[in-house]
């Protein structure tokens, strides 16, 4: 048995080394537990948040036209996400800190194999080249991905994998690539990444039953399978695109693509060489000179690398396509049909990191069969780009901005204080933050008007805007930014701006907090929580109450009564 297994072990040894690599990067998750530092934007500021007030809700089976009433005095429960999302019962099985190991456990995992497998079996599918598809998969795996997203992003290349088998294999398929095909959709998400993919593999597939006139049914039953799952996961949503009449979305303001020629190339520019703040590929530089540099290799000798061309053709296009979609020109038609207005197209460059490792892959390849020793210096290539993308692990690159880690973040110790303090139920009465992102309160269990979302009520919007109107008026930045977007539906300071965390060491103050308070009375509003100290607070008629702070916490938060 013990030989076996060392075979075994022989056998795969390049993935289990890029496996043991990846549980050294997960493991500070591990150990430091909520000591650990990890992302706070679209993460620590919204979507863990919205996984655990849901969680501990009691609304996690109600119908669509429930609503939740410790966020907007009633966010409707189809804002957040749907019974059958997989990433919500971790939080409700395990807790926050727990559930959040879990999941990055998960993308980093989905993200190796699924990148591994596809460049093993369909991309570069030489035995002798599994060394060089373990590290290529290894520095995919460990790319700074939108943490929330899970296999939105990541779990791209398993798709591709999983759809190509079954396209391949067709009733040889075995059965755990079919499991795996249905539990994608539970852990991924299909408005931002997977509608695309299945339209790729939907038009995919009919090409090839019109050019060779052959019915694939079993890649269709994938694509019609897959597709089925994601409209049943997202039955929420569903019903209030389609069905519900009363709900108007904040979503229905969006105003969004105004950039000139000039600033649409930047954009280009911006993404082509760093990528989207979500989707970060650290292709600048070595993977970029790497893959020119194979190109050329290649054509010298003769060779023209058709495969390599074209993926690396289509990274430039999504870019372009990515810029050319806030570009101004393009007005006419959102404004014209509000589905281009309300549904982000540009998201497709979610395939980017994708498209740049699987060149990156392919053009190794090319510099290893060169001479004698060049495999050498490929190896030598993926060993950098690991270290490139392995520094960047969370828990070292937020450690070294200083950014609180998740116990420090959501303070709760600190907010108990506040809520003895007061000395009601939290029901009872309606919070709002300045300087402080309010999932902060939300996270600790405070009513609040303030929030961030992907979707609310666009009256609401309306309401709340009342009172940060004076603010607004002051910046036309922030005005546009809250009239166009407003999925941050913060109190503004135009003295702040977008800065929205200031530690208790912070000697800055808001001399000139311009709020219309009877509207945030007439919204509800009793109390406002402040990461700083407001000069002016009593010309606009709010009562200081008293400071809290304490070691644990980074925070100095200001109790202001309405």
């Amino acid at each position: 048995m013990w030989l076996n297994i060392f075979k075994f072990f022989i056998r795969h040894k390049w993935p289990f080394l890029a496996c043991a690599i990846l549980f050294m990067y997960l493991l500070p998750y591990y150990t430091l537990g909520g000591d650990a530092h990890i992302r706070v934007h679209d993460n620590l500021d919204s979507n863990i948040v919205w996984y655990k007030v849901l969680a501990e809700s009691g609304h996690i089976f109600a119908s669509p036209g429930t609503t939740l009433p410790n966020i907007v005095n009633g966010l409707p429960r189809s804002a957040l996400p749907s019974a059958l999302d997989g990433i919500l019962w971790l939080y409700v099985w395990f807790g926050p800190v727990v559930a959040y190991m879990i999941s990055q456990t998960i993308m980093r995992m989905g993200a190796f194999f699924g990148m591994y497998l596809l460049l093993n079996r369909f991309v570069i599918p030489e035995n002798h080249h599994k060394w060089l598809s373990a590290g290529v998969a290894l520095a995919f795996a460990m790319l700074p991905f939108w943490p929330s997203g899970v296999l939105t992003i990541a779990g791209l290349p398993l798709a591709f994998y999983l759809f190509l088998t079954v396209r391949k294999k067709g009733k040889q398929t075995p059965w755990y690539i079919w499991l795996t095909i249905a539990v994608i959709p539970f852990f991924s998400n299909f408005v931002l990444s997977f509608i695309f993919f299945l339209g790729i593999m939907g038009v995919w597939w009919l090409v090839e039953w019109v050019r060779k006139k052959r019915f694939n049914g079993l890649f269709f039953t994938a694509i019609a399978g897959m597709t089925s799952l994601y409209l049943i996961k997202n039955y929420l949503l569903i019903y209030t695109m389609f069905i519900d009449s009363t709900f108007t979305s904040h979503r229905e303001e969006y105003n969004l693509g105004h950039k000139d020629i000039a600033g649409t190339l930047e954009l280009f520019d911006r993404n082509f060489f760093f990528g989207h703040t979500h989707d970060e590929a650290i292709q600048t530089p070595l993977v970029i000179l790497v893959i020119i540099a194979a190109l050329i290799l290649a054509i010298i000798r003769g060779a023209y690398p058709l495969k390599l061309i074209l993926l690396f053709g289509a990274t430039p296009v999504l870019s372009l396509f990515y810029a050319l979609w806030y570009w101004q020109g393009l007005r006419p038609l959102k404004d014209s049909i509000s589905f281009f207005n309300t549904f982000n197209l540009a998201r497709i460059h979610f395939f980017d990191p994708m498209l740049w490792y699987l060149c990156f892959a392919i053009a190794l390849v090319i510099i290893a069969r060169q001479f004698k020793g060049s495999q050498l210096i490929a190896a030598v290539l993926i060993v950098m780009q690991c270290s490139n993308v392995y520094q960047l692990k969370e828990e070292t690159k937020y450690g070294e901005f200083n950014t609180p880690t998740f116990n420090e973040f959501y303070s709760t110790e600190l907010f108990e204080d506040i809520q003895v303090y007061i000395g009601e139920e939290p029901s009872e009465y309606r919070v709002i933050s300045v300087a402080m992102h309010p999932t902060i309160p939300q996270y600790n269990g405070f009513y609040t008007l303030d929030t961030y979302n992907n979707t609310y009520p666009l009256e609401y919007k309306h309401k709340f805007r009342k009172i940060i109107a004076p603010e607004l008026e002051k910046t036309p930045s922030l005005e546009n930014y809250f009239d166009t977007w407003g999925g941050r539906l913060y109190v503004y300071s135009s003295e702040l701006g977008k800065d929205y965390m200031f530690k208790k060491t912070s000697d800055q103050t808001i001399e000139e907090l311009l709020l219309d308070t009877k509207a945030l009375k007439e919204l509800g509003g009793d109390y406002i929580l402040s990461g700083l100290p407001i000069e002016n607070y009593d010309e606009i008629g709010l009562e200081f109450e008293r400071s809290f702070e304490n070691e644990a916490s980074p925070w100095k938060i200001y109790l202001y009564h309405v």
